[in-house]
């Protein structure tokens, strides 16, 4: 009898350890599971950027990958490029701001051609003349299979008088490298070899 109640004691023991160590091994497991999906959280967390709205509310904004997003960097760098380099006025201190503005995003070919404009007095004639060139960027097609990026611009030009408005179709051609960004060159990028591909009048309306 006394063997017996022994035998009852130490299969109880027994099973009492093992109770013991599964109760042990779903808690290893629930605290594994909880700092997994805590670290996932956080990281989530991180991805997320909250923008004060004018002062007003928070908005959410979700950050991305930064290769994700490099082709619409790249097209807005061409396009703020011409927007700054072919949009004039008839006046010279906006027209200087935004040629150096534009020579920011571009190496010294595009000086080059500002220059060549400059000896050929064009800025002065579009000062003298009360003229206003506006450009109006159509498309921007970039090869991003090969480095550095081969970029065709397709835009418009409207030179607009006093008595007519000029219509002129813009083609240029440029090679885009990585750069530092900086304030005056957000996107981090530098068009090399720029050069004008076509620019003729398409049509003249009367005013």
């Amino acid at each position: 009898m006394e063997f017996k109640s022994l035998k009852n004691i130490e299969t109880s023991f027994r099973q009492i350890r093992l109770f013991t160590l599964v109760f042990l091994g779903l808690c290893a497991v629930v605290a594994v599971f909880s700092v997994v999906k805590s670290y996932q959280f956080a990281q989530r967390q991180r991805e997320k950027i909250y923008v004060l709205d004018q002062g007003k509310s928070l908005m959410l904004a979700l950050s991305q990958d930064l290769s994700q997003n490099r082709p619409v960097e790249a097209r807005e760098h061409v396009r703020r490029f011409h927007e700054l380099f072919f949009t004039l006025a008839p006046d010279r201190a906006a027209i200087e701001s935004n040629i150096n503005r534009a020579l920011f995003l571009c190496d010294k070919s595009a000086y080059h051609y500002s220059q060549d404009l400059q000896e050929k007095g064009y800025y002065n004639r579009v000062v003298a003349g009360n003229i206003n060139q506006q450009v109006q960027v159509d498309s921007v097609v970039c090869d991003f299979n090969t480095y550095p990026y081969r970029v065709t611009t397709y835009a418009r030009q409207m030179i607009i008088r006093e008595s007519n408005v000029t219509e002129r179709s813009l083609i240029t051609r440029c090679n885009l490298i990585n750069s530092v960004r900086s304030d005056n060159n957000p996107q981090g990028f530098t068009m090399e070899r720029f050069e004008i591909v076509e620019n003729r009048d398409l049509r003249v309306i009367a005013r």
